[in-house]
């Protein structure tokens, strides 16, 4: 009879307490203060995004989001009613974004402004006013990966065209006839020097002017083709390095990437170890209430109690034989 008044009175208690951390969670959770109603229209999907959700302007809590619905105006948009304290500078400027928080996953709403005073945006229950919503990071990332992806393309494409087997050919040649206008003009010297240091005769400067006349017309072509490569390159070159050319794009994804994984180091990483460590003080606490409320359940009710002596102690008592 006596473990059933206990039983009894455990289950009492336990029913006490469910009550009321149900009336404490209301209670937290209760709105204080006047609120404004505002509505988000996004292309993008939300997910992640749950209602309740936080509203923050600049990093501060200042609302919640209301309810998450299809747009009835803009078909394939999704329309978010969020309800902001009325204190909040919510301007004609303001903006909105997705964003997401620690390691969970889940979404809240990132209000922001541009710098200045602007004029404050009217609302009202009956005709809440719209706030645009624009990209978040992760969609900003995407788009631009795309982008440089088309863009290392493109300039593959190019640097194969360049590089055919004829302006391959057109290179070699041109290194080739470099070559053999350096010869001509070193037999040009010698001979130059021949004839100084003999009698001048009609024969020989006849001879010498032709060579002269060869090797001039050789060292022209040379320059020509020379001149080809080089202007191709440099179009190449200029294309390449031109603002939101193929190097631009490079440049900016490379930032764009970078600034994510510091930003992802500095705060994501943290917060899992936390998290961790957290979990695992929790599952150890756990495991220690679940192993005395096992050998002393009414522990629970009445608490551990005096702890009995021990052999050596004051008013140890040695258990009967058997």
């Amino acid at each position: 009879m006596e473990n059933k008044a206990h039983a009894f009175a455990a289950g009492i208690f336990v029913v006490a307490v469910l009550a009321l951390l149900v009336t404490l969670a209301f209670w937290l959770k209760r709105d204080s203060g006047d609120r404004l109603v505002y509505e988000l229209s996004s292309s993008e999907g939300v997910t992640g995004l749950q209602p309740q959700a936080n509203v923050r302007y600049k990093g501060v809590m200042v609302g919640r989001v209301t309810a998450i619905e299809l747009d009835p105006v803009v078909t394939g948009h999704v329309l978010l009613h969020i309800a902001v304290d009325a204190g909040t500078p919510i301007t004609k400027t303001t903006f909105a974004s997705l964003a997401f928080q620690g390691v969970t996953g889940l979404a809240f709403i990132q209000l922001d402004d541009v710098p200045g005073a602007h004029e404050p945006l009217e609302t009202s229950a009956q005709n809440p006013a719209r706030i645009p919503i624009r990209p978040s990071l992760m969609s900003r990332l995407s788009d631009q990966g795309a982008n440089l992806l088309a863009q290392v393309e493109l300039t593959a494409k190019r640097l194969n065209a360049l590089l055919t087997h004829d302006n391959q050919k057109k290179v070699l040649q041109s290194v080739e006839h470099i070559g053999q206008a350096g010869l001509a003009i070193s037999q040009l010297s010698r001979q130059v020097e021949k004839v100084l240091g003999t009698q001048m005769s009609a024969v020989n400067l006849g001879a010498l002017a032709h060579e002269t006349q060869t090797t001039l017309k050789g060292l022209q072509a040379t320059g020509d083709a020379v001149k080809q490569s080089a202007q191709a390159f440099k179009t190449l070159a200029e294309r390449m390095n031109a603002p939101g050319g193929a190097m631009d794009a490079v440049t900016r994804s490379a930032d764009a990437f970078v600034a994510t994984g510091r930003t992802l180091n500095t705060s994501l990483v943290p917060r899992i170890n936390r998290s961790t460590d957290d979990a695992a003080r929790t599952l150890r606490q756990v495991g220690d209430f679940a192993d005395v409320l096992g050998d002393n359940p009414q522990s629970l009710l009445f608490g551990r109690g005096a702890i009995a002596p021990g052999p050596g102690e004051a008013g140890f008592v040695a258990p009967a034989a058997p």
